[in-house]
């Protein structure tokens, strides 16, 4: 057994027989990858990465195993799964997960190629685990599936307690022992025990104050629709070949392919990023302040940047000037989550009235963003303003946006 100090769980304990899938390539990438991304430019702490996070989740997924009463072989597809749920991610985690569904038609859950390849695969086969298993819980096609994939995962426990760490926001306070404590299986289903309602809620709370704070800090988005902009720029014409070939790499060697790319919008994009010099708000927009419906068809990366170039030539600026960020609109948190009382399994916002409240917090913290560099904020802001139709914000929007 290997034993790692972990500064989130303590000691954190690697059985033995997982200790080469630990040493495997696409797991000790992982120590190479921010878990947040360029979360870095607003909170100079946030540099841990999926590595230390996918220990984390490891070790929650065999607590809730056991839990659970799961037997030996099912706790190691477990375990394997929480070890090797984020071998997927492409560098820099999330800013680029956009780009890649997009234009290279996958995601960060799409690891079948990764865990199939001979030494992955091998690996688990003298572990005794079936690699099919494993992709499926990490696919969410399991009946297991809920542990590491669904509403009140340990994957959501481990990275709200990490994040709130590495940040100092202390906004991610989540009970986790309480919460897996209070899981219990129903039909060979995940479900919640009556008395892990008040742990459950905490953690939706704690989703909901670190999405503005954290997630969706407006310092964090630039820096990503910069450098979505830039890889696109870098990769040119072959979106869908130089995306799956920049998907493999690490943060540092993805930022060294766009600072010495072939490209000069790539090369300037990427080194504003690495010397903070970002592009600033132009106009940073609440859903009531533009037409929501009609936003909502210009989430697609090509349709942001076509409308970004349009407001960019009547700005008279460059068309990498002006970057539209049209976050999707989140949706509802918990709706599947089913809880166990006297009586039947019933979804979680039959017992708890909060959660309304929060899907409603969550809508409300939607932003639409144009950024463009200082010098051109009030032209870009007055086109796009006109563009977009934007509406005057209210005096509650002003105070509490």
């Amino acid at each position: 057994m290997k034993i790692i100090k972990d500064p989130v769980h303590g000691y954190v304990e690697v059985p033995a027989s997982m200790v080469p899938l630990l040493d495997s390539a696409p797991v000790q990438r992982l120590r190479y990858v921010r878990q947040l991304g360029f979360s870095y430019l607003v909170y100079p702490g946030a540099h841990h990465t999926r590595f230390e996070h996918s220990l984390g989740t490891m070790h929650l997924a065999g607590v809730m195993a056991r839990q659970l009463g799961l037997d030996e072989k099912e706790r190691l597809v477990v375990a394997s799964a929480g070890l090797l749920h984020d071998v997927g991610h492409g560098p820099f985690s999330h800013a680029i997960e956009p780009l890649s569904e997009e234009f290279a038609g996958k995601n960060h859950q799409d690891v079948g190629a990764l865990l199939e390849q001979p030494g992955t695969a091998k690996i688990l086969d003298e572990m005794g685990v079936d690699t099919g298993a494993v992709i499926s819980m990490i696919r969410g096609e399991h009946p297991l599936s809920g542990i590491i994939h669904g509403e009140l995962d340990v994957d959501r426990m481990d990275y709200l307690l990490r994040d709130a760490h590495y940040t100092g926001a202390p906004y991610g306070t989540v009970d986790a022992h309480r919460l897996i404590r209070s899981t219990t299986l129903v039909d060979g289903r995940v479900v919640l025990e009556e008395s892990g309602v008040n742990a459950a809620e905490s953690l939706l709370i704690a989703r909901t104050l670190m999405r503005p704070a954290v997630y969706f800090h407006h310092v964090s988005r630039i820096a990503e629709m910069m450098f979505q902009a830039a890889v696109m720029a870098h990769v040119g014409e072959q979106a869908a070949d130089g995306l799956s070939a920049l998907l493999l790499e690490d943060d540092s060697a993805c930022l060294h392919a766009l600072l010495t790319s072939p490209s000069p919008v790539a090369r300037d994009l990427s080194l504003r990023i690495y010397q903070r010099r970002l592009y600033k708000r132009a106009l940073y927009l609440s859903r009531e302040q533009v037409n929501a419906a009609r936003m909502a068809q210009f989430c697609s990366h090509q349709k942001r940047v076509a409308l970004a170039g349009r407001i960019a030539a009547i700005a008279g600026v460059l068309p990498h000037e002006v970057l539209l960020d049209i976050p999707p609109f989140p949706g509802d948190m918990s709706l599947h989550v089913q809880v166990k009382n006297r009586h039947r399994a019933v979804g979680l916002s039959e017992l708890s009235p909060l959660l309304h409240t929060l899907n409603d917090t969550r809508r409300g913290q939607w932003r639409l963003g144009v950024y463009t560099p200082s010098r051109y904020r009030e032209c870009v802001a007055d086109v796009a303003a006109d563009m977009l139709n934007v509406k005057p914000e209210t005096t509650q929007e002003h105070l509490f946006g």
